[in-house]
């Protein structure tokens, strides 16, 4: 009589190309993130989809997996940096974007990166009464800020 042998799962390895839901939830629970009441997500460790954190405490595990972890305050996302609060000069913003644009508090503006392939995103804070300047905030919106990530890795390649 053969015995037929069970395959050993996958396991997540640096580079895993993952099929995964996930949820990721802030202070309070309230859901940041949650792709589990619709189509799955797809992506690659080590390109930047994640923050290193949790790449972290996906690596080796099977593929199957259902899990939740917590990370600390700032352990996800950093801690907030006080350097990330800056004035921009409305001259600057016209150049960049539309001259007519009206900034308010908690709008988010995306600026290109200093070499044009990408973009960051930075949250208004202050807009100055003569209107000349803007505040924004580039830190991430969950920096110094404790996260829950809820996972269930579907596929790993």
């Amino acid at each position: 009589m053969s015995t037929v042998e069970t395959p050993a799962p996958t396991l997540v390895q640096p580079g895993s190309f993952l099929t995964l839901h996930y949820r990721m939830a802030g202070p309070g629970g309230a859901d940041i993130i949650n792709t589990f009441n619709g189509k799955p997500a797809t992506l690659s460790l080590g390109t930047g989809e994640l923050s290193p954190a949790i790449e972290q405490r996906l690596l080796g595990l099977p593929e199957g997996t259902r899990t939740s972890f917590e990370l600390a305050a700032g352990e996800a996302f950093g801690e907030r940096n006080p350097e990330l609060l800056q004035w921009v000069a409305r001259k600057l913003l016209n150049e960049l974007g539309d001259p007519n644009e009206t900034y308010k508090v908690g709008d988010v503006v995306q600026f290109p990166t200093p070499d044009g392939m990408g973009q960051y995103a930075g949250a208004v804070q202050q807009v100055k009464e003569a209107g000349d300047a803007v505040q924004f905030d580039f830190n991430h919106p969950l920096a110094g800020q404790p996260v829950v990530f809820e996972v269930h890795v579907i596929g790993v390649l």
